[in-house]
């Protein structure tokens, strides 16, 4: 099979297409054909070699997300038969979903439902089901409060501003580096854009906010920018961290910024780690229930997600070199 596979840590350059032996399935795993495979920013963070909770075993095929259909099943699977479209994760080791062929578990593999289409469900659980347990069950987000969403024309970001609004969020506020990625925000329903690469980004959020600041603040920087964001909440705001896109080496948060959180004036403000493995590991009915929740907003037409960006699998490293240079809008799919 023609697949992505990486023999050491660098940059995407490392990224080779190669040919490669077919997999087979273990017990309780299905072989995925895959038809769209998505890019996450942790396959960038893996690739480079950055912190990251899995091992990532030398070599490597890197991608976590696929959608396809089921071509051969182990012992002791039931329930999922061959030619059974399919959406999930794969791997987590050496056999990613930049391929023509990826294992999973059986327990990490959830049927197509009709109508979706296989690029929209290979982001499903890292983009989308991140936005929706991240707004309604980390923050809490409420009918008629605020929200402040940075990134909002890539993936995370298109399902935070689109599921803020069908949660009647009075105000949101999308944070995008250029014209264009804020006039994509504001089409998907965000009521203000800004750049918040700007010093006094925090500024505009409470000027947008009459003063206040917003109710739910999201960051995916890293340490370093978590004080900037901390400074645009409102009292009793929440602050949900799902990343760290410049990376933790050298980074610190620093300790003067929490001392108004916690200690003076301490408004009720809070700051969350958000992190999707530790959903499913620990509170499985909550994250099946999100993505039960996510696909009927998706089949109602309340949520469509974001524009779908396409590229052959032999361009892997270039989808790498577009999501790290932070150039890219949507959502980019891997299709073998």
């Amino acid at each position: 099979m023609k697949a992505i596979q990486m023999t050491e840590t660098g940059t995407a350059d490392v990224l080779k297409h190669v040919e490669l032996t077919d997999p087979v399935p273990a017990a309780g795993e299905v072989l995925i054909r895959v038809e769209s495979a998505a890019v996450n920013f942790a396959d960038v963070a893996r690739r480079r070699g950055d912190r990251y909770p899995d091992p990532t075993p030398l070599p490597f095929t890197p991608g976590a997300e696929v959608a396809g259909t089921v071509a051969a099943v182990g012992d002791d699977v039931t329930g999922v038969g061959v030619g059974t479209p399919v959406f999930g994760s794969v791997g987590p080791y050496a056999n990613g979903g930049y391929a023509e062929f990826s294992l999973a578990r059986q327990s990490n593999v959830i049927p197509l439902p009709p109508g979706v289409d296989p690029d929209l469900a290979a982001g499903l659980l890292a983009v989308g089901l991140t936005a929706t347990l991240i707004l309604t069950e980390t923050a809490n987000l409420a009918e008629g409060q605020s929200v402040f969403i940075p990134a909002a024309a890539g993936g995370v970001g298109s399902y935070a501003v689109q599921i803020a609004k069908t949660l009647g969020a009075s105000t949101i506020i999308a944070g995008a580096s250029t014209p264009e990625k804020r006039e994509i925000a504001l089409r998907h329903g965000a009521h203000h854009a800004i750049d918040y690469r700007q010093e006094n980004w925090p500024a505009q959020v409470r000027e947008l906010t009459d003063g206040k600041g917003v109710d739910v603040g999201l960051d995916m920087m890293g340490p370093k920018h978590l004080p900037a964001t901390l400074s645009a909440l409102a009292p009793f705001g929440r602050l949900v961290t799902y990343g760290a896109i410049t990376g933790l080496d050298g980074q610190h948060l620093d300790g003067d910024a929490l001392t108004p959180l916690i200690y003076d004036p301490a408004p009720g403000q809070s700051l969350t780690g958000f992190n999707l493995g530790a959903w499913f590991a620990l509170r499985p009915e909550r994250a099946i229930g999100g993505l039960g929740r996510l696909l009927g907003w998706i089949s109602e037409g309340k949520v469509t997600g974001p524009t779908i960006h396409p590229m052959p699998l032999a361009e892997a490293a270039e989808a790498h070199r577009l999501l790290e240079s932070g150039s890219a809008t949507g959502k980019l799919i891997l299709k073998p």
